[in-house]
């Protein structure tokens, strides 16, 4: 089964009590549905590899998550091993402390340095988390991803307080051009909501509640 909304959802699981049976659950969900991708945390890339390695169903993973706030050569790392697992695409969080103290040097190396052990393997999103950020801080964090190499920018983690808004995504979309992607996160749990988002300018969603957007039910999971 598949639908063109189907095809661009990150069916994700982040949570730190999620089980084996869980992330076979949501592989299976992800090749009935063919879902863009599942996201998942490092520990589970190998696993999803494996469920999904006959499939056109990518394994996402979450790099410095959820606070960003670990060093870029550790982020380079947890990158490098979880391309190695079998990971294409990377979520990694932005340093957001960094980036309110205004070291944007440091915020530009911190990616780039993703952006480097991704290179010619998987694709980069860079996590902004816009509920923490002012207007003018959200620009910045797009700019500096823009600059740095990645291949989309990311509203949210869903654990910050705060998801994704039309006003964000328009606001991203606007900041990064039409040659970058934008993927909104975070509180999507329906259909009518995913397709808000990309009405506003995005080109992947990150839900939980994928198979219910999909089917027009609704989730509970804000992630």
């Amino acid at each position: 089964m598949s639908d063109s909304l189907a095809n661009m959802i990150d069916h994700t699981q982040l949570k730190p009590e999620t089980t084996t049976e869980k992330i076979q659950q949501i592989c299976g969900e992800a090749k009935e549905f063919s879902f863009a991708s599942v996201c998942v945390n490092p520990h589970w890339v190998s696993y999803c590899f494996d469920q999904l390695k006959d499939t056109p169903v990518k394994v996402c993973t979450v790099i410095g998550f959820p606070l960003g706030a670990t060093t870029k050569e550790v982020k380079a790392f947890e990158t490098k091993q979880a391309i190695e697992n079998g990971a294409e695409e990377i979520d990694m969080v932005l340093n957001i402390g960094a980036l309110k103290s205004g070291d944007f040097n440091a915020v530009q190396d911190d990616i780039e340095a993703v952006v480097e052990a991704a290179r010619g393997k998987a694709i980069v999103k860079v996590i902004i988390e816009t509920a923490l950020l002012t207007v003018e801080e959200k620009v910045k964090a797009c700019e500096l991803s823009k600059a740095a190499g990645a291949d989309f920018v990311k509203t949210s983690t869903g654990f910050a307080g705060g998801g994704a808004t039309v006003e964000d995504v328009k606001l991203m979309r606007k900041t990064v051009g039409k040659d970058m992607g934008v993927k909104a996160s975070g509180g999507i749990r329906d259909r009518k909501t995913a397709e808000a988002m990309i009405e506003a300018g995005a080109t992947r969603i990150g839900a939980s509640s994928g198979v219910q957007i999909v089917t027009g039910g609704k989730g509970e999971d804000t992630y």
